[in-house]
């Protein structure tokens, strides 16, 4: 079963426009970013699969603080990949993401995207599918 760990990571501190139920005027928030391969017979499918998300699994990205979480498609080369960026609010990254591993929803969501991706050689020999990146830039 692929397990969402992406290694990228920036922390800032956010204010409270950022749309964040928060108790206080600042939180810290992480950063994300990864990529994946995806088949190209796959792509039309992926999309369908995500412009109708499942509820369940969108309420367990929620309840383990990830926000703002977006995926983008991009040719490079002849080849198709996956960008995923989202952020973190949460105080243990580890634990929410055992527990998103956890939710039998979210495992039926991947049995279905999970074969749709190639994934990049240093995630598959960690039998993962996403590659974490390195933030390089930020501004707010």
């Amino acid at each position: 079963m692929p397990l969402l760990i992406l290694l990228a990571c920036n922390t800032t501190t956010k204010p409270e426009q950022s749309g964040f139920d928060q108790k206080d005027a600042e939180q810290k928030v992480k950063r994300y970013g990864s990529i994946t391969g995806i088949k190209p017979e796959q792509i039309a499918a992926y999309k369908k699969l995500h412009a109708a998300a499942w509820p369940g699994v969108l309420k367990k990205i929620t309840e383990c603080n990830i926000h703002n979480y977006s995926i983008y498609l991009k040719e490079i080369e002849g080849k198709p990949y996956l960008f995923s960026y989202f952020e973190y609010t949460g105080k243990d990254f580890d634990a929410d993401m055992k527990k998103m591993a956890a939710d039998t929803t979210t495992q039926r969501w991947w049995k279905e995207t999970a074969p749709m991706q190639i994934p990049l050689p240093d995630a598959a020999a960690k039998g993962e599918t996403w590659s974490g990146m390195e933030e390089v830039f930020h501004q707010d």
